[in-house]
């Protein structure tokens, strides 16, 4: 099964399969992970990364998404890449001679996901292949709402009510103006039929946390059952139900710019 997710946005990681080159590891950032494994493979010429380029075949096998913008998901990229440089990183220990690149790698991102601003992102880390799955160590558990999940992965262009979006608007259950279907979050829990701005919803769960951006969890306004802010986004991108929890562009404006005071 492929699980198909709007406004797409992740960092992946590639394992080289050539025997000269076997084991080495490339991060990158796609929009379209399907077509980028097909560039790095294809090569420099079609596309693919110059350190990818001639050293396949390379296998996409984890990547993690979520992030709000590319921006968010570029310098994800970055630290995942530059540990040592990046300063939310400086505890991450270097590679030692029994680990391999992939552990390595999977322990730095394994970090990454717990410090801030990436831990209280509506991130998924999914695993693409089943045969390179490791799980966090018991000291590097990530957030309760960021799940693991597995299989692969699409973009998703953003659906529009077939009328347009004047046909798919509704009433926002906190400030009674009406509220598009690009711009809606909705209960997930059974029964309730509460929907609202994202930005309406953002700010109630925030009262508790006015110093941050970004809520991680809060309670529905209707039905009083906790909501995981991660899973309503996965919801709204349509990816919620494929996952295993633990116990817009740079152009664009984006929803958490409005809730800077």
């Amino acid at each position: 099964m492929v699980v198909e997710v709007e406004s797409f946005y992740g960092v992946y990681m590639l394992y080289c399969l050539n025997p000269k080159f076997k084991g080495r590891i490339y991060i990158g950032f796609t929009v379209n992970p399907e077509r980028r494994i097909g560039q790095h493979n294809a090569g420099r010429h079609r596309g693919g990364a110059k350190r990818t380029s001639g050293r396949g075949p390379w296998e996409m096998v984890l990547i993690i998404h979520g992030f709000p913008s590319d921006i968010a998901a570029l310098r994800f990229e970055w630290a995942w890449q530059h540990p040592h440089s990046s300063r939310r990183l400086s505890h991450v220990s270097r590679r030692s001679r029994k680990e391999s690149s992939l552990e390595f790698h999977w322990r730095v991102v394994s970090n990454m996901l717990r410090v801030a601003p990436w831990n209280r992102l509506p991130l998924t880390a999914r695993w693409l292949k089943q045969e390179y799955r490791m799980d966090f160590e018991p000291g590097l558990q990530p957030p309760l709402h960021v799940p693991i999940a597995f299989g692969s992965v699409r973009a998703k262009k953003k659906s529009t009510p077939a009328g347009g979006e004047e046909d798919g608007m509704s009433t926002c259950f906190l400030c009674r103006r009406l509220v598009k279907a690009s711009e809606r979050l909705s209960c997930f829990h059974p029964s309730c039929e509460m929907s609202s701005h994202l930005i309406c919803l953002a700010k109630l769960f925030l009262k508790m946390e006015p110093s941050h951006l970004i809520p991680v969890e809060g309670e529905c306004p209707a039905c009083r059952g906790s909501l995981l802010w991660g899973s309503l986004i996965r919801q709204k991108h349509g990816c919620f139900g494929d996952l295993e929890e633990f116990s817009p562009s740079a152009s664009q404006s984006h929803w958490a710019s409005e809730l800077e005071i």
